[in-house]
């Protein structure tokens, strides 16, 4: 592998410190949307522009850095979780689409991004995310995975009626039933991750609902902007607290 390469893994390498940062993050993107939409008054529309340019200005740096940093990187992914869930509350609720409506058209989206990915590069494989091109469709992929895990989380607790309590259950169970399919089979390393990737969005957002929502809606009823602080304090903890390096690139890369 040369040093470009090298300098182009940008992500970090999937471990357990991964996923624990990851769920606070998509938690974070629920409490940090809804405070913004809601508790300010601004409004999914406006929410989500605001959130967009925070994503874009993230993303360029992220792209642009050289190396990998676990604060730009997590940041980047905070700016995916928070814009996804404002656009998907201005689709499912004020464009009238619904929750289910909208996970459909996410889902879509999100395969048609996983798709040309392969087509073009081979592979969807994180340890492939070494180039620019490859960077571009990674971060597009999560923005997708982002938006479709607070539709998907919003229409399992309202609209399927199961709660929040019932859908942090159901895709806790989801998640576990992976890492057993992960320990014990030989099944697609690959597959696996992005399943559980989409997986983590829908169990922040319904965390994230169970925390803020009122407690006549099945939540905690906690202001959202101190649930949002404590998400930040414990991400920004876990990152320096607990060492990441970025993910090795496939063989074919060396």
């Amino acid at each position: 592998m040369t040093t470009s390469q090298q300098a182009l893994t940008k992500i970090p390498a999937v471990t357990a410190i991964f996923w624990l940062i990851k769920i606070a993050a998509t938690t974070l993107g629920e409490t940090g949307g809804d405070a913004v939409t809601m508790s300010m008054n601004l409004g999914y529309l406006t929410g989500t522009l605001i959130f967009a340019v925070i994503f874009l200005f993230a993303v360029t740096v992220q792209i642009k850095s050289t190396r990998f940093n676990p604060f730009i990187y997590w940041f980047t992914v905070i700016a995916t979780t928070t814009v996804g869930t404002t656009l998907a509350d201005f689709a499912d609720r004020s464009l009238g689409i619904g929750y289910f409506g909208g996970s459909i058209i996410l889902s879509t989206l999100l395969a048609t991004s996983l798709f040309f990915w392969w087509a073009l590069c081979g592979t969807v494989a994180v340890q492939s995310v070494n180039n620019r091109r490859t960077e571009i469709f990674y971060w597009i992929t999560i923005m997708f995975s982002q938006t479709l895990g607070t539709a998907l989380g919003d229409w399992t607790a309202d609209s399927a009626g199961l709660g929040y309590a019932g859908g942090i259950v159901l895709f806790a169970a989801a998640l576990i039933i992976l890492v057993g399919c992960y320990l014990f089979t030989h099944w697609s390393r690959t597959a696996i991750f992005w399943t559980a990737f989409i997986l983590t969005r829908p169990l922040g957002a319904v965390v994230g609902d169970f925390l803020d929502k009122p407690l006549a809606q099945g939540g905690l009823e906690l202001s959202r902007y101190s649930a949002s602080l404590a998400l930040v304090l414990f991400i920004i903890a876990a990152v320096v607290l607990l060492p990441q390096r970025s993910a090795r690139p496939l063989p074919e890369a060396a």
